[in-house]
């Protein structure tokens, strides 16, 4: 398992905020993600789902975000993280799930970032962009 800084603190955001960011604008795939994500131990697993909600969160999600990231994850629209996400409003108390429903968690937290911030750079951001997150290079893949 991938250890992280003891408290998960700032490494571990800056980490997950590239992870996801890099999944969001296509620079990394959802599997190699969740690769990354199942190597975290559990509370670390729970540390990164709560940031991701909060990430998911800020992007203004909307119905629509929901379900075109539920589908784009690969979860059953009725499993959990699903019907969470997709609920008006989203319930975002993912890390509180059973440990075993946290790769679901995951995998639907990012497609719904990712469409909703997709959709917040090509009409807010279009070519005046100065959020840095918004302006990854490109990079190889990692496992």
């Amino acid at each position: 398992m991938t250890e992280q800084a003891s408290d998960g603190g700032p490494a571990l955001r800056r980490e997950t905020e590239r992870v996801v960011n890099e999944i969001a604008q296509g620079l990394r795939t959802l599997d190699t993600g969740v690769s990354w994500f199942s190597d975290l131990v559990p509370t670390r697993q729970q540390t990164v789902l709560q940031e991701v909600a909060a990430y998911t969160m800020q992007a203004h999600i909307t119905a629509a975000d929901g379900r075109a990231g539920v589908a784009r994850s690969g979860v059953k629209p009725t499993a959990n993280p699903s019907v969470m996400i997709c609920m008006d409003p989203p319930r975002y108390g993912f890390a509180g799930l059973p440990s075993d429903e946290h790769v679901n968690a995951f995998r639907v937290l990012v497609s719904v970032f990712s469409v909703a911030d997709t959709r917040h750079r090509e009409t807010y951001c279009k070519g005046t962009c100065g959020h840095a997150w918004h302006n990854l290079p490109a990079a190889n893949e990692q496992p």
